[in-house]
């Protein structure tokens, strides 16, 4: 059995991936993200992760990467991690009462067989309607620093969401479904 390696420091995909029982390490790409406007949402997604995953496949030989790239889109707009308070507040103001998507882009290679699959999973979140005092009190958990759209699903963000379409585990960061289906193509089955 190859080696896998999660292209990724975040906490959720790795907790994700040890919800399906993959083996597997983990080394953060540290890529620098560059943000190309001609690629649609979906495009962009999957560029990223492919990017990242890329970065990664340079250290390793037998190995199969896996990477992924999440953000929110609303309208036309990207929205990605906010860094600080403000930038959350004005994130949360944004998405408050409003559908949103969230599309996450991951990408799949294997370091020897220079057999890559990538590939993007869209899910629609109904955010609720919340008052300003709602906004401040979720930003004052400090929950939302570095979460894509400033939020988290899977924590107290939860309660600021209505619903979702889609693939819950998209939203917290990588779709289980698409990504255990695509590791078929390289040999990894999550149920045997």
């Amino acid at each position: 059995m190859k080696k896998i390696v999660l292209a990724s420091a975040s906490p959720r995909r790795k907790e994700l991936l040890e919800q399906i029982g993959l083996q597997f390490v983990i080394e953060s790409s540290n890529h620098d993200e560059q943000v190309n406007p001609d690629l649609s949402p979906h495009e962009l997604a999957k560029s990223l992760s492919l990017e990242k995953a890329q970065v990664v496949a340079k250290n390793h030989t037998d190995a199969i990467i896996i990477a992924a790239d999440t953000f929110i889109v609303l309208g036309d707009k990207i929205l990605g991690k906010p860094g600080t308070d403000s930038e959350a507040r004005e994130m949360l103001t944004i998405l408050n009462g409003k559908d949103h998507l969230v599309i996450t882009g991951f990408t799949i290679l294997d370091t020897d067989a220079t057999k890559v699959v990538t590939d993007s999973v869209e899910t629609t979140v109904h955010m609720r309607d919340m008052s300003r005092e709602d906004i401040e009190a979720y930003i004052a958990t400090k929950e939302s620093i570095g979460k894509a759209g400033a939020y988290a699903i899977q924590g107290l963000g939860g309660v600021i969401v209505e619903r979702i379409e889609g693939d819950y585990s998209n939203v917290v960061g990588l779709p289980l479904n698409a990504v255990a289906d695509s590791l078929k193509e390289f040999g990894v089955r999550v149920l045997s």
